[in-house]
C-alpha cells in the first residue's frame, strides 16, 4: 500500500481482462499494466480540502463525493497533484464537455481506464463479485436508500473497498463515440441500485457533465516505467 497526504492508493498488479457490453452483445481482451489505485473512492473530506468546498448539501467526511461531472473529476486530479507535487495528468478542460489531453507518461492523479478499473475491481476472480453482495457493497437491498461512509464493507483481495455500490465511478474511457458521442463510462454501481446492477462487469454511461447524488470517482495513478 502506497500513501499519499490522507488518502492510501494501492499498487494493482499488470493483468488481462476481458470486458463486454450486452446492449452491442460484443467483448474485448484488455492488457493493463500494473499501477496504483484508490483505497476508497474519493471523500468529501478529501474534495473540500483541495477544491474547497464539496458539491453536496449533506455533511460527513467520510461520505463519498457525489454530485461531481467528469469534468469535475479531472479538475480534481490536477488540484490534487499539484497540491503534492506531482505532474498533472491532464489539461485542464475550461467545459465539461471538453475532451482533456492524457499525458500518459505524468505521474499525477487521474481516473482509471474502464479496463483497469475491472482488473482492480475483480482482483484475479472471474465471477460476477468478489464475494457475497451484502458483505462487499452497499445497494438498494442494504444502504436504507442513502450513502454511507467509504471502507465500511469488506474489501476484495488486492485491498480495494467499494468497488461495488455506494456510488458510481467516473472512468477516463469514451462509451461508444459513434452512438453515444461524448458519454463516458460508469462502472460499479450505486446505494439506489438493485443487485443486479453491481457486478464487476456492468457498464453505465453518461454525459461528461452529469452532476447526480450517487456517482463519485476514485484515484489512480501511473507507476513510473
Amino acid at each position: 500500500m502506497r500513501t499519499q497526504g490522507d488518502h492510501a492508493m494501492i499498487e494493482v498488479p499488470a493483468g488481462r481482462v476481458t470486458l463486454s457490453d450486452r446492449r452491442t452483445e460484443r467483448s474485448w481482451a484488455v492488457d493493463v499494466g500494473a499501477f496504483v489505485l484508490g483505497a476508497v473512492p474519493v471523500t468529501r473530506g478529501l474534495y473540500e480540502q483541495v477544491m474547497g468546498a464539496w458539491p453536496s448539501t449533506a455533511h460527513g467526511d467520510r461520505l463519498p463525493v457525489e454530485g461531481v461531472s467528469w469534468g469535475d473529476a479531472v479538475r480534481f486530479c490536477d488540484a490534487l497533484s499539484v497540491r503534492e507535487g506531482l505532474r498533472p495528468a491532464y489539461r485542464v478542460p475550461t467545459d465539461d464537455a471538453d475532451a482533456p489531453d492524457w499525458d500518459r507518461t505524468a505521474d499525477g492523479y487521474r481516473l482509471p481506464t474502464e479496463a483497469e478499473w475491472e482488473h482492480a475491481c475483480r482482483a484475479g476472480t472471474t465471477e460476477a463479485r468478489y464475494g457475497p453482495l451484502d458483505e462487499i457493497a452497499w445497494y438498494r437491498g442494504n444502504s436504507g436508500e442513502s450513502l454511507h461512509e467509504v471502507g465500511g464493507r469488506r474489501p476484495n483481495d488486492w485491498g480495494l473497498h467499494d468497488m461495488l455500490g455506494n456510488v458510481w465511478e467516473w472512468c477516463w474511457d469514451v462509451y461508444d463515440p459513434e452512438v453515444y458521442g461524448s458519454y463516458r463510462v460508469l462502472r460499479g454501481g450505486g446505494w439506489f441500485d438493485e443487485h443486479w446492477s453491481c457486478r464487476a462487469s456492468v457498464r453505465r454511461r453518461s454525459h461528461p457533465t452529469l452532476r447526480i447524488d450517487d456517482v463519485g470517482f476514485r484515484l489512480a495513478r501511473t507507476l513510473p516505467g
